[in-house]
């Protein structure tokens, strides 16, 4: 097949660029395929973070793709729509998962099948177009997120969901739609578990080599976003003892004050120095030392489709608590990788943490972890992908 994939690659960083590099990789060793990129992702003025693109010292993998798409200029989309269905392909990918990109990303996949018809390719079906959605209406929700989500969906030959959480509310929103469910890979491009000690010696973790290899340390990971629940897990941590030490790492995506403020409060003093902030966007080359360093992955959302924060945990055999929100229940709960809590509030989670530690259940844990690992590689990914494409 020649396939195009239309979505963010190199140089934009993040979760959703990296699992696009690794699915280029996969496709490309069967099949024709060709990544056009934005030209602009967001406009500044809507972008949380710092910057949208990779730091000179990332190692992030360099893809080759044509810059097209700018998501604020109507103007290009006729313009990269002519230029994808100049490369002539059996299928268009996009990734969805914010309403944002649904007038941008739905028009270039109309128009593209537009002009395909036109010059006599794709009239016997065998043009397709094919999102993978993250979400179908995002986690911090609007009035426009609905319609934009339909105006998008009835442009796709076909929809492919990486939980069965967001497939049930795809088919809810439109009755029919063809559609599947593939698990998010795992993240392996990270690199392998370095030596805990050393990890957390990194970190700066001080006192002699055993008292640094007895502390309990749980890891909050990746952007920082009112959805994600860190201010339930700050509000936590002072109800769990002295043996525990919270490392939460990530760039906030928004004002950072009222996490600032727990931080601050006179009951989160006993447990201050047991805190290791880092405020930032955590490159490629750095994510392995704090998972290495880490015994548990905390993830304590309100809401959730799926995470790519778990895949990396997996990656690094690192076990998860988590609250029973969406696809998190079935990654994590069902599968056994780790441990549910029985609320969305800092008691709750703070139970599960002791729970976790107090039952021992490590070895379990790491022996399901195992076995998802074989499950969910790219090369199955992709072939389950191609499976459905050619069910359209």
């Amino acid at each position: 097949m020649r396939i195009a994939i239309l979505s963010c690659f190199y140089p934009y960083r993040g979760g959703i660029s990296q699992f696009n590099t690794w699915l280029l990789k996969e496709l490309s060793k069967r099949h024709d395929v060709k990544a056009f990129n934005f030209k602009r992702q967001y406009p500044g003025i809507l972008f949380p973070g710092k910057t949208q693109k990779v730091s000179s010292d990332d190692t992030a993998v360099p893809v080759e793709s044509v810059s097209l798409l700018d998501t604020a200029n109507p103007l290009t989309y006729r313009r990269t729509a002519k230029a994808i269905a100049a490369f002539r392909p059996d299928v268009l990918l996009t990734r969805y998962w914010m309403s944002y990109f649904a007038p941008s990303l739905g028009s270039v996949c109309g128009k593209t099948a537009s002009l395909l018809k036109k010059q006599g390719f794709g009239e016997s079906g065998k043009f397709r177009t094919v999102a993978i959605a993250d979400n179908i209406i995002p986690h911090e929700r609007h009035f426009f997120d609905i319609p934009l989500a339909k105006y998008f969906i009835k442009r796709q030959s076909g929809i492919v969901t990486l939980s069965h959480s967001v497939e049930e509310q795809l088919q809810q929103l439109c009755p029919g739609v063809r559609s599947t469910t593939i698990p998010h890979p795992l993240y392996s491009n990270f690199g392998e578990r370095t030596d805990t000690l050393q990890a957390r010696k990194q970190l700066g973790f001080k006192g002699t080599d055993n008292d640094i290899l007895d502390r309990k340390v749980l890891l909050f990971f990746g952007l920082i976003r009112d959805y994600k629940g860190l201010d339930l897990l700050l509000e936590a941590f002072p109800i769990l003892d002295r043996s525990y030490t919270l490392i939460v790492a990530g760039e906030p995506y928004g004002n950072f004050e009222k996490y600032r403020q727990i931080i601050d409060s006179e009951r989160f003093a006993p447990v201050r120095d047991n805190l290791i902030l880092v405020d930032r966007y955590i490159p490629d080359s750095e994510v392995k030392t704090y998972f290495s360093a880490a015994d548990l992955s905390v993830l304590p959302y309100r809401s959730a489709t799926q995470s790519g924060i778990s895949s990396i945990s997996w990656n690094f055999d690192v076990p998860l608590v988590t609250t029973p929100v969406g696809g998190l229940v079935e990654s994590v709960g069902k599968a056994g990788t780790g441990m549910l809590t029985d609320g969305i509030t800092p008691q709750a989670v703070a139970a599960a943490v002791e729970k976790y530690f107090a039952e021992n259940k490590k070895e379990e844990y790491l022996y399901n972890i195992s076995r998802l690992k074989k499950e969910l590689g790219w090369e199955a990914f992709a072939a389950k992908l191609e499976d459905f494409i050619n069910t359209l």
